[in-house]
């Protein structure tokens, strides 16, 4: 059966990645090596998530703010392991003005050198605690609880659109507390934000779990993550939350008087979701025709494409499809009213059919001269796109009427796509008991393994250096530690020690 674009998820799932991306108008080159250009359909499902989130993370009692992209390099030198996990990203600025060379061009002027060199931002922590120890002098003081959206900077060497580039968009959330309990809550509870944004918005299931010492953010005393299972088997990280201690307080001197007049340094978490969420949605939703969007994140969650054919015909159906744009819009689904697009554009419908499916909209609606006439559309659902002889599924249905239903069938479709992937992530992690069982699974040429699940005792040290070595051999990656999971029974598949905790790993993103 032919499909809409060029390359096949079976054929060359990394080339269809970007197919995808490119079919469905997400994004484009930017001329900077590993930056891109969000165009307005990527663009718009990055303003939904922002929406969603947003409005759990204030639900949570956090506040936005905005700090500057710029920030110096002595506040790094401060955090000794976060300066070193971050070194080797970090993109520099030491001058401020650009004079002609004489050839043409322009160089930095050798009197514009900045006395101190700014990091454009890679990540917050340090310009923030700087704050916090500013803001923080009285245990009355204390929770801070902020977040900030924001662009970063980290100097990748191989980049990839929305799963890896030197410039991306995010959130970075920011709290210091009075104890470390209280900050060990609060990253448990942004986790679990995090995990509820991702499944019941974006209909991505996911792991969520703590990540092995080797994975932890620099600086940070304990990292956890959600980790979502792509079509090819490979993980992709999703977002993470940590609880960093008194590491960062005691570096930038975040202090606060207790309740009985002592100091005492704050306890600090960080957290954040990026636009590789996008990545995930295109990897984990995504068929051969494009782009699959649930509708709790699509900018246009029914998109109505009249069949106009440049005759006086044309004015009567427009005013039909127009009517149809208006009462789907009075309607509410997820709790916001329907977003229903009208697309007027001067384009061959069918064009603009496979253009929309092709984006990923949950619903494209044809109206031709015929459909008005018998008073019906044409409905295309984008999780059920071809009956079963192979032909496009474009059911006639009444007019009147489908506006009442589709929030129904909105979230009928958004659950479809979640249980098709959730069906893919359970069928695809396995327990393994030895390592004789992990070589075999990741095989030379073994397609879409998925992950394992193994036993181990949680080395540290020299002991953990082996084991991440010995992974790295086969490209595998420990992902997290599944909260919930059952208990050990066995001895770790490493060390032979007794396991402590059970572990996922794959391949990886």
């Amino acid at each position: 059966m032919k499909h809409a674009l060029p390359v096949t998820r079976e054929a060359d799932f990394a080339a269809w990645y970007q197919s995808v991306i490119t079919e469905a108008d997400m994004a484009e080159e930017s001329g900077v090596r590993g930056c891109m250009v969000i165009r307005p359909w990527g663009y718009g499902i990055w303003e939904r998530f922002q929406r969603l989130l947003d409005d759990r993370i204030k639900a949570t009692g956090h506040e936005n703010c905005y700090f500057p992209v710029f920030i110096p390099l002595s506040y790094f030198e401060q955090e000794a392991s976060h300066v070193e996990g971050f070194a080797k990203e970090m993109a520099v600025v030491t001058h401020h003005r650009l004079i002609a060379d004489g050839k043409g061009g322009l160089v930095p002027d050798p009197a514009a050198k900045l006395e101190e060199p700014l990091v454009v931002r890679p990540t917050s922590e340090t310009v923030i605690g700087h704050a916090f120890a500013r803001w923080v002098q009285s245990w009355r003081d204390l929770p801070v609880l902020i977040n900030q959206w924001a662009n970063v900077v980290r100097w990748e060497m191989r980049t990839r659109m929305f799963l890896r580039t030197a410039e991306f968009l995010w959130q970075e959330g920011h709290t210091a507390h009075a104890t470390a309990d209280e900050a060990r809550e609060e990253t448990l509870k942004m986790l679990e934000v995090y995990r509820d944004f991702a499944e019941n918005c974006v209909a991505v299931p996911v792991i969520a779990g703590e990540k092995p010492e080797n994975e932890r953010f620099p600086g940070a005393v304990g990292t956890w993550s959600i980790e979502a299972m792509m079509q090819d088997g490979k993980a992709l990280q999703a977002g993470t939350s940590h609880f960093l201690g008194t590491n960062f307080a005691k570096a930038q001197n975040i202090r606060f008087q207790n309740a009985e007049g002592q100091l005492e340094h704050a306890q600090t978490t960080s957290w954040g979701v990026s636009t590789r969420m996008i990545g995930a949605l295109i990897m984990v939703h995504g068929d051969d025709d494009g782009l699959r969007v649930p509708p709790r994140v699509a900018p246009w969650q029914v998109v109505i494409v009249p069949m106009l054919r440049d005759t006086p015909e044309d004015e009567a159906l427009v005013s039909y499809c127009r009517e149809l744009q208006q009462a789907l819009a009075a309607e509410s689904a997820f709790g916001e009213p329907v977003r229903a697009l009208l697309d007027l554009k001067p384009v061959k419908a069918t064009n603009k059919r496979w253009g929309w499916i092709k984006k990923g909209a949950p619903l494209v609606i044809e109206v031709g001269g015929r459909d008005m006439a018998a008073g019906n559309i044409s409905v295309i659902r984008r999780d059920h796109l071809y009956r079963e002889d192979g032909k496009l599924d474009s059911a006639a249905v009444a007019r009147d009427g489908f506006a009442g239903g589709v929030a129904a069938l909105l979230e009928d479709i958004q659950q479809t796509l979640f249980d098709q992937a959730k069906k893919r992530l359970d069928a695809n992690i396995t327990p393994a008991g030895d390592w004789a069982q992990v070589e075999a699974h990741f095989a030379k040429g073994a397609k879409n393994p998925g992950w394992l699940e193994v036993q181990w005792s949680r080395p540290t040290g020299a002991g953990l250096d082996a084991v991440v070595e010995r992974l790295k051999a086969l490209k595998l990656t420990l992902r997290n530690a599944p909260m919930g999971q059952a208990a050990t029974d066995g001895a770790c598949i490493f060390t032979g020690d007794a396991a402590v905790e059970r572990v996922l790993v794959g391949r990886a993103y």
